[in-house]
């Protein structure tokens, strides 16, 4: 058996990803490749993988930001540098403690049946039997990231980084405690930060009510009715004369018999409405603002459950029950001037339990972020830190621009406590990690947690070991690359910016920042541009991809749609298609490599070569080029469509054919040198991208370790200068075969017939060295003695016409084309009269886009060249 046989006999058949990818995986795993050296003296290049909630599973847009980090750190992997991609999962304080809560509630218990110690040691209890599942689905997926370093939020080295930021932000005075306006969620009893809190369009009421009598009447408009009992004020703005007779007057608060004063803001828009607005500065963050300007009563007219504890009727209904029965009492009384349903306005609903959030008054913690926001700014303005797409910039200086302190304290059990402790007397005190709580009676730990975002937003430096000096953080921080979807721009990206100025600062601007680069990709939308949602059913599940085409095509699919900063329709042909870019591969590999294909002889000089290797190598240069360029600008889909059509259609549809034909002359060993060096730097660059398929191919083409391990194709070792006269000729060839392939069609031949030609002029002169290939690639036989030619065609190339002259008697049942032309004829001409139709409809070309009226000019200009075409080709048919 010779050598290409066996390694051949090596592949199956076919390339079945089932079969294949959980093996390749686990060898790069225990081959260690994933695991970074912090000694190493090559180049670090470090990236941190967002942190999926421990209660969460593999959705598309995890599988989008995960190929592309995978491809990023492959490629610089190849490249010659240490790469860490750094694992881990976030504690997700809101949706853990739900899920836990719900399970208890099966067993007929409640949290508070457990006490707060023993309900956290059963949110641990389900992180180790059920959480993180996330993790496995990644590896299914081919994510190279170090599994020896996966960390937890709520791990020992986390929690204790989360303290150091804490008390080090509280002694510089950017901690403190206040009452503020917050979304709160009366099912889950918590504050909740703006991400928390989904926006809908929903179907409400807007009721206008009339305050005061006579003279002093004034209309107000509301859509939450039940709030008016904690109404304060009424506010008109400063410039208004419709009400300057009533600023500074009281008027009467209906069905309470509170007087309430009219006050001058500037915050009121009297354009909208009736220019007069109510003022609930306990249950609206507007409100609440203009309260403190005018130090406003903020009476809380709920509690914590939604439940209304105004004294009077109405006292211990829910908000919404409340709702109509206020109303209804108003308008008994005369009070309801105008009511409008349905009311379509936007309500804020928790994410996580769909309980309509209610603004309300609370004492919370709250981070001081003007400083820090402007370092934040400053970073990206100065250029220590660039953003990809720069134009998404202008997004990010708008968040940090115009930042208000966040409120980081939330009424949980699950999560980092946080670290104050108050005492008997009301002290208060900040501890550090290292510090022991406050003995003695009567001292207290606050009962809060802190939000999630703060223990994330710690993310590249705590799990790399701040606040230690650690050697990853002196190798690896900041890291490299920070890849995440534009929707998380302020919540977490922020954030991160931050702290990590703020705690590394003392290393330095260019050694504070979290990372060198911003990459934000766009979100994942269905074939019709629409956002996915359960409710639409439109959600595409990746495992389900990842079962019925394999991780490789769901990846390429994926990265072929990630134009930075676009949103990507994603359809399920998408996936069709690149499993069958993979299937092509894999076939195209195996003939290569069955014909001899192979990487140990080296390819000979250009002297020795045909012009279809010096094409194929020039090609070949230019794509190395292209895509490496292309990739260090976060080009990802523009990489992936370069290395697309370079394999299929130059080196599998045109180079492999034309290397059928010199496999069987004097310049083979060239040609199985050609094919070896053009596949072998195929796998290397499609490898970020389709890792398992590139491996199988590569190893068994080489006998290479592996291509986690291998070289980068760039420079001169991997690519040969253009040749352009050899470019010329092939494509001079492509042109004539294209051309010949269409007349053939056109004369009714069979695709794999063979029929006597002819081939002439000047241009074939020119190209008469390829006179074999062009005959095998159009099954074209030589003219015989008795040749007739029976049909023509004149093809223009670069040097002049070829002549094709066919000779097709015998060849084809003259009835049957007849009657095939016939119909598309009548195809043709109906297409052509829809389309004058159309065109000479005025009303149509007038309005319609232009692009659409230019693409109904070009469908009826194709209809007339086919007309004349099947024409033509019906008159040169015997009778």
């Amino acid at each position: 058996m010779t050598e290409s046989a066996a390694r051949t006999d090596a592949l199956p058949n076919a390339w079945n990803p089932a079969d294949e990818e959980a093996a390749i995986y686990q060898r790069w795993v225990s081959a260690g490749y994933f695991e970074a050296d912090a000694d190493s003296q090559r180049p670090p290049f470090s990236i941190v993988l967002p942190p999926p909630n421990v209660t969460g599973s593999l959705h598309m847009g995890h599988a989008l930001n995960h190929t592309l980090m995978d491809a990023m750190s492959r490629r610089r992997r190849m490249q010659g540098y240490e790469v860490l991609w750094l694992p881990g999962m976030d504690h997700a304080g809101i949706a853990t403690q739900n899920v836990v809560e719900r399970e208890l509630a099966g067993e007929g218990l409640s949290r508070h049946d457990l006490g707060r110690e023993r309900f956290v040691e059963r949110v641990w209890e389900w992180k180790a039997e059920y959480g993180g599942k996330i993790l496995d689905q990644m590896k299914r997926l081919g994510d190279g990231v170090d599994w020896s370093r996966e960390r937890f939020t709520m791990d020992e080295g986390l929690s204790r980084a989360v303290h150091t930021m804490f008390k080090r932000l509280y002694d510089d005075g950017l901690v403190y405690r206040a009452e503020r306006i917050i979304n709160w969620c009366p099912r889950c009893m918590t504050a909740l930060s703006d991400i928390e809190v989904d926006h809908s369009d929903d179907d409400g009421e807007l009721v206008s009510l009339r305050y005061g009598d006579g003279d002093d009447a004034i209309v107000v408009a509301t859509t939450r009715a039940e709030t008016m009992l904690g109404d304060t004020a009424v506010a008109v703005h400063p410039d208004d004369e419709r009400y300057a007779h009533l600023v500074g007057r009281e008027v009467e608060l209906p069905l309470t018999g509170r007087r309430i004063p009219v006050v001058a803001d500037s915050h009121v828009d009297p354009e909208f409405g009736t220019g007069a607005v109510k003022v609930t500065p306990a249950h609206d963050p507007n409100d609440f603002e203009i309260g403190r300007r005018h130090d406003l009563p903020m009476p809380s007219i709920m509690d914590e459950r939604g439940v209304i504890t105004a004294h009077g009727p109405f006292e211990g209904m829910d908000r919404f029950e409340a709702r109509p029965a206020i109303v209804a009492a108003l308008r008994e009384q005369g009070r309801i001037v105008a009511e409008k349903r349905p009311y379509v306005h936007a309500v804020g609903h928790c994410s996580r339990c769909d309980t309509v959030v209610e603004p309300r008054l609370s004492l919370q913690w709250w981070v001081r972020v003007e400083p820090l926001a402007k370092a934040a700014g400053d970073a990206v303005r100065d250029g220590r830190v660039q953003v990809y797409p720069p134009e998404l910039a202008k997004r990010y200086f708008d968040w940090v621009d115009d930042m208000h302190d966040w409120t980081i304290s939330r009424q949980l059990w699950w999560g980092h406590r946080i670290p104050v402790w108050y005492g008997p007397n009301g002290e208060t005190v900040c501890l550090g990690p290292d510090e022991r709580p406050p003995s003695g009676a009567g001292w207290t730990q606050d009962p809060d947690v802190l939000d999630t975002w703060f223990s994330s937003g710690l993310w590249p430096m705590s799990t790399m070991g701040w606040p230690e000096p650690t050697a990853d953080l002196a190798k690896f921080y900041p890291t490299s690359v920070l890849s995440t979807g534009y929707d998380i721009l302020f919540f977490w990206v922020a954030r991160m910016m931050m702290f990590g100025l703020y705690g590394m600062r003392d290393n330095g601007p260019q050694r504070a920042i979290p990372f060198d680069h911003i990459y934000l990709h766009g979100l994942i939308r269905d074939a019709q541009g629409k956002k996915m949602s359960k409710s639409r059913g439109n959600v595409i599940d990746p495992l389900d991809w990842m079962d019925r085409y394999g991780a490789d095509a769901t990846r390429f699919t994926l990265a072929r749609g990630a134009n930075p900063g676009a949103d990507m329709a994603l359809a399920e042909e998408w996936a069709a298609g690149s499993r069958n870019f993979c299937t092509k591969l894999w076939n195209a590999s195996r003939f290569a490599m069955s014909n001899g294909a192979t990487v140990a002889t080296p390819v000979p000089d250009a002297s020795e070569l045909t012009e279809a290797d010096r094409w194929i190598l020039g090609r070949l240069s230019a794509v190395v080029s292209d895509v490496d360029e292309l990739m260090e600008r976060f080009q990802f889909a523009k990489a992936t469509n370069v290395l697309y059509h370079f394999t299929w259609d130059e080196y599998c549809d045109w180079y492999l054919e034309l290397a059928k034909v010199q496999l069987a002359g004097e310049h083979a060993d060239g040609t199985r040198a050609v094919l070896g060096h053009v596949l072998d730097v195929v796998l290397r660059l499609l490898h970020p991208f389709v890792p398992f398929v590139t491996e199988r191919l590569w190893t068994t083409l080489t006998g290479g370790e592996s291509l986690v391990v291998a070289d980068w194709p760039v420079g001169s070792r991997w690519g040969f200068a253009a040749d352009a006269v050899a470019e010329a000729h092939i494509a001079d060839v492509q042109k004539l075969v294209t051309e010949v392939r269409r007349f053939r069609s056109d004369q009714g031949l069979k695709p794999g017939q063979r029929v006597a030609t002819r081939l002439s002029g000047a241009g074939f002169d020119a190209i008469a060295g390829h006179e074999e290939s062009v005959r095998a690639l159009s099954r074209l036989s030589e003219p015989g003695d008795d040749f007739a030619a029976t049909a023509s065609l004149e093809v223009a190339l670069a040097e002049g016409a070829v002549v094709v002259e066919v000779d097709t008697s015998g060849t084809i049942d003259v009835a049957a084309e007849r009657k095939r032309l016939a119909k598309d004829l009548a195809a043709a001409e109906k297409e052509l009269k829809q389309t004058d139709g159309k065109l000479g409809n005025a009303s149509f070309v007038d309005k319609a886009p232009a692009d659409v009226v230019e693409k109904v000019r070009a469908r009826r200009d194709a209809a007339v060249a086919d007309i004349e075409r099947i024409r033509a080709r019906l008159d040169s048919l015997p009778s």
